[in-house]
């Protein structure tokens, strides 16, 4: 039975993260989902009984938020997390991870043991947001693994996340934008141009030109490719303003009597949306590019968004996103097959 490791050592809400993986655990019955922290807390967190596909690994330290990623992974080898990457690392029947440590140390951790697919040159963090369009989602590469890209990493973000979007979601050709200031072919500074001129040489990708942040949700994209910062900004922005609406809609219909008599008439239509905004559905981003299915999942994750985490590695894995990423990686560019 193939094994999903869940990190909970350092997540800000690790109860609800191991009653997230029991309910994983009782819905995807073929797969052994492994937690690993304190046993205790698993233990009463998880209740009893728990699904015979439900295991507890002991993990005595924590690697902090504040802890230096590279220095902790080697001096806290009894870390949740280090255990949880040796326990992938061990076996073929272990095939991902969701992690909701410190984002650092699982990026650092992913890329130094577990180690980079050949031809990639950053993994890249890949995050899928609701749109204008219900049921279609949008993939934002990169949402905060890498801070300073160069163009080749963008151009080859793009690439990974091209096969994600094709594999997990099915869509055959997806509309590839380039976070930019303006949506005009020359905007941007001189890295986001370079970036487009790669993005718009490679004959393999659908890409449409620039995209501004106000039209990343309309639908009319798949994919949006962005360095770390600007992509990690752009979604925090977006969830924030989310929040922020949900917060302010509710308080419209409870300021009176009148206003409360309509929200009752729409109650199911606001639990829809409500449902479509929270990000907690989504579950967590994928990193992309390294040899194992690798989520990190949001530090406050509750159980929706960890079942939901655990699904996303359960699909990346089924749909063989792995060797589509490998076979992608071994396909040369035109320039350089010309010239050998």
């Amino acid at each position: 039975m193939k094994k999903i490791m869940v990190d909970i050592g350092a997540c800000d809400t690790p109860e609800k993260m191991v009653r997230g993986a029991v309910e994983a655990a009782k819905e995807f019955k073929d797969y052994t989902i492994v937690v690993v922290g304190n046993s205790e807390l698993i233990g009463k967190a998880a209740g009893n009984p728990v699904p015979t596909n439900f295991e507890i690994v002991h993990a005595s330290e924590i690697i902090e938020n504040n802890d230096t990623p590279t220095r902790a992974i080697r001096q806290k080898p009894d870390s949740s997390l280090v255990k949880a990457i040796n326990l992938l690392n061990g076996s073929e029947d272990a095939i991902g991870l969701v992690s909701g440590g410190s984002t650092g140390a699982v990026l650092t951790g992913a890329t130094l043991m577990v180690g980079r697919i050949k031809g990639v040159h950053r993994p890249v963090l890949a995050c899928v947001m609701p749109t204008a369009i219900d049921g279609k989602l949008v993939c934002v590469a990169d949402c905060g693994a890498n801070v300073d890209s160069t163009p080749e990493f963008l151009a080859q973000f793009a690439v990974m996340a091209n096969l994600y979007v094709k594999a997990l979601f099915g869509v055959a050709e997806p509309k590839i934008g380039l976070l930019s200031v303006g949506s005009e072919d020359h905007k941007g500074d001189e890295r986001s141009k370079a970036t487009f001129a790669l993005l718009k040489e490679n004959t393999s990708l659908n890409f449409v030109g620039n995209v501004e942040a106000r039209d990343v949700m309309t639908g009319e994209y798949d994919i949006i490719v962005s360095d770390g910062f600007a992509g990690n900004v752009l979604i925090k922005s977006m969830e924030g303003t989310a929040k922020l609406i949900m917060k302010e809609l509710k308080k419209a219909l409870m300021s009176s009597f009148t206003s409360k008599m309509g929200a009752l008439l729409v109650k199911g239509s606001l639990g829809q949306l409500k449902t479509k905004m929270d990000y907690h559905a989504y579950g967590g981003a994928a990193f992309l590019g390294v040899k194992k299915l690798v989520v990190k999942t949001h530090g406050s994750s509750n159980e929706v968004s960890t079942k939901a985490s655990i699904r996303n590695v359960i699909r990346m894995y089924e749909h063989n996103i792995l060797s589509d990423i490998k076979s992608g990686m071994d396909v040369k560019p035109a320039e350089q097959v010309e010239s050998e």
